[in-house]
């Protein structure tokens, strides 16, 4: 049995629990104001959903992430320490992005990698939206400015990786490798951060309104010094 609690912005509504739910969840640490938090469990191939219609999308996303968690904890995923495959050599592979991945998506599962590493995306407006970049190679790649709502990154790694100004509204950002990357100004509002990293990554002025991440990365994404008081107040840092 598998359960993701995910802490919500102080913009959302508290779940309809109990109120003896509720003080059992604050004597275990797992709920504290001002975080809000769904909470879905997967057994076998079953998934229970808490009924709760105004978050009802995102707690979809979510919790079909757990599901697919469960089902594809194998699937590859490349590790700060893992080496990189050599840079593709084909001329068109940074246009790869605009088709994107037509299979995996959250699973990060590909019929072939799509090497978007030192690519230049800047003020991209209108090729890279709603498209599946799963375990995408992004690292040294520049997305400053670019509209990219509503993407999926699942499992991709973006070590380095510039997106200054970056629009990721609605976007399923799961297990993504941030580390070391410049996402100042970026905006995650209602986006999934849930099992990403961002060590040493530049996270001044981003917008975390609403966003959707699970508890332990939560406490992780706090220790990041360059978040501003505004973005640890949608977190809900302590």
């Amino acid at each position: 049995m598998a359960t993701l609690s995910l802490p919500l912005s102080q913009n959302t509504r508290f779940l309809p629990y109990s109120s003896s739910k509720r003080r059992h969840f604050l004597s275990q640490g797992l709920l504290h104001p001002p975080i809000k938090i769904i909470t879905c469990s997967a057994k076998r191939d079953q998934v229970d959903f808490v009924s709760f219609t105004p978050l009802k999308e995102l707690q979809t996303v979510a919790c079909g992430l757990l599901a697919a968690w469960a089902v594809t904890a194998a699937s590859p995923v490349i590790a700060a320490s893992q080496r990189l495959p050599p840079l593709s050599t084909e001329p068109n592979r940074c246009e790869k992005a605009f088709v994107g991945n037509t299979i995996g998506q959250a699973n990060g599962v590909y019929d072939k990698p799509i090497d978007l590493r030192f690519c230049d995306y800047t003020n991209e407006k209108s090729n890279l939206k709603g498209k599946s970049l799963a375990a995408a190679l992004m690292s040294d790649a520049k997305f400053d400015g670019a509209d990219m709502s509503e993407v999926v990154m699942s499992k991709a790694y973006a070590v380095g990786a510039s997106f200054k100004g970056v629009d990721f509204s609605n976007a399923v950002l799961d297990r993504v490798n941030f580390g070391k990357a410049n996402l100042q100004g970026a905006v995650f509002k209602n986006a999934v951060l849930s099992g990403s990293t961002f060590d040493e990554a530049q996270l001044a002025d981003a917008v975390f309104e609403d966003t959707i991440i699970g508890y332990i990365d939560l406490q992780k994404l706090c220790t990041n010094k360059t978040i501003d008081p505004e973005g640890r107040a949608n977190l809900g840092c302590r």
